[in-house]
């Protein structure tokens, strides 16, 4: 049996096999993306995401390429004049990046991996900021902003939209999106699912500002989706395939309160035993702002390298450390399709060959 842990593209659930194999019998390969078969598809699997992942019902779900596309749809729809971004690792500094060349006003402040940012002293000003953009779990880093740091922040926005980037914390954890206007992701993390797809889900505030804004000028602005999802179809032609396999998932998972214990239970496991038992160490030293879904270890890169290559044997495939970090640590993904059995093998094999 082999395991991964790559924290994306990561590992799929095995029922996956049996729902490509439904998707070819049974004709959505070829279905017609403005037919019936595909409008109920897309209604149904709405419907199923906003009751499993616990999404307001007046909040409005569309579907897109990946939550790259995310960055560029919202800077294009809902940023005018300027964005702020709150980032401590590559992909929060990706998307302030693909904002500030669209909107070369936008700001940006880093933060450090053990740092809890104080909202009170975040440098933007609600009165001339449009989108403030946090990432809510990072990655790279292995770090996660919390439910009450992203409240304190949402109670300071003013006029200005808050968005919230949850790529891989989407479907793992039970987030509270009222506390936000916008969240996305995609689906090759918590999902379980290849890549391909993501997933925007706006409040009825940013609906609202995306009409008055009235963004006409590409091939994925928001009116049009937003008018186009009112029929429950999408503005081009879609990732049909992607969002049936959505559709199986989610009609095949458990609530997300239940999903998110699970991962949180299994984190406090991990932590614990990396903390004691290895040579490896924690990446985040400050409990308060360890990632639940990735979990970042941290040693000396012959140390990493060695680790790597003996698990790659052993058939558990370990994530790459990222950026800055790729030789000084590797990633765990405590995502919901890696079962039990590969956390039990990981530790056996820690424990048999670098024990503490």
């Amino acid at each position: 049996m082999i395991y991964t842990f790559n924290p994306g593209p990561s590992a799929v659930y095995p029922a996956v096999r049996q729902y490509l194999t439904d998707a070819f019998d049974d004709g959505w390969l070829s279905a017609p993306h403005r037919s019936e078969k595909v409008t109920s598809l897309v209604r149904q699997t709405v419907t199923d995401l906003k009751t499993k992942l616990n999404v307001p019902q007046d909040y409005t779900v569309l579907f897109t390429g990946s939550a790259t596309e995310c960055w560029e749809i919202l800077t294009q729809s809902l940023t005018p004049r300027r964005s702020f971004h709150l980032y401590n690792g590559d992909f929060g500094e990706k998307w302030f990046k693909y904002a500030r060349a669209l909107r070369p006003a936008s700001t940006g402040r880093s933060f450090g991996l053990d740092e809890a940012p104080d909202v009170a002293t975040l440098p933007f000003s609600p009165d001339d900021t449009d989108l403030v953009c946090i990432t809510q779990n990072e990655t790279s880093t292995a770090t996660q902003l919390r439910e009450g740091f992203i409240l304190n922040l949402y109670n300071r926005l003013g006029g200005a939209l808050l968005a919230v980037d949850a790529t891989s914390s989407l479907a793992g954890l039970n987030l509270k999106y009222i506390k936000a206007d916008i969240w996305f992701g995609s689906m090759q993390k918590c999902f379980g699912l290849p890549a391909g797809l993501g997933v925007l889900i706006l409040s009825p505030r940013a609906v609202a500002q995306a009409k008055t804004l009235n963004d006409r000028a590409h091939y994925n602005s928001l009116p049009a989706a937003l008018a186009q999802m009112l029929n429950f179809q999408t503005n081009y032609t879609p990732n049909v395939l992607g969002i049936y396999l959505l559709s199986r998932v989610l009609a095949d998972r458990e609530p997300i309160k239940a999903v998110q214990q699970h991962l949180i239970e299994r984190a406090e496991k991990l932590y614990a035993f990396f903390e004691q038992a290895t040579p490896l160490t924690p990446l985040i030293t400050n409990p308060e702002t360890r990632s639940t879904t990735v979990i970042g270890l941290r040693g000396e890169p012959a140390l990493i390298e060695e680790i790597k290559l003996k698990a790659r044997e052993a058939g558990l495939h370990l994530g790459s450390g990222y950026g800055p970090l790729k030789s000084t640590t590797v990633r765990i993904a405590n995502f919901p399709a890696v079962p039990d059995a590969a956390f039990e093998a990981l530790v056996q094999f820690f424990a048999k060959e670098f024990p503490g």
